[in-house]
Order: C-alpha cells, then structure tokens, then sequence
C-alpha cells in the first residue's frame, strides 16, 4: 500500500461492519438451531377451543349413562314389609 493509502485507511469502519456481519450470523445459526413450537395451532382458533367441546361432549355422555342406569332401577320403591316377605 502506498502511503497515501495507508492514510486515508479507516479500520474502524471496517471492523464494525465485519463485528455486525458477524453478530448477524450468530443470531441467524441460533435461530435455526432453536426448537421448533410444539403447540399444535390452527388458523382463526388459537389451538384452545376444542377442550370446551370436548368437556360438553363428556357431560352430555355422563348424562346419558346416568339416565340409563336410572331405567333400569326398579319403579316400585322398597315397602318396609319387604322384610317380613323375606323372613317367611
């Protein structure tokens, strides 16, 4: 380099935009490096309102199993004579 170059070379200028480069890849490599989001998502919903269906539909099943158990207890309640009926 002549002198006149060497003069009017400014390193600085140099080593800030090689430091930025540099601080740009580093973010670049650890972002794709980073873990992927794990959360299921859909458009529009947020991925959260299936659980309230899904509860509605167990309260209605447990509804319905209870009201069949219901029909098959006897009609008729227990009389308190039930006892003699058995004891003879």
């Amino acid at each position: 380099m002549s002198a006149e170059d060497r003069a009017s070379y400014k390193p600085t200028q140099r080593s800030k935009a090689i430091k930025k480069a540099r601080r740009y890849k580093e973010l670049w490599s650890k972002d794709k490096q980073r873990k992927q989001f794990a959360t299921e998502q859909r458009p529009g919903t947020g991925g959260f309102t299936q659980g309230i269906a899904r509860q509605q539909q167990r309260m209605r099943a447990k509804g319905q199993e209870e009201r069949r158990a219901k029909s098959f207890r006897p009609e008729n309640s227990v009389s308190s004579d039930i006892y003699d009926k058995l004891a003879t």
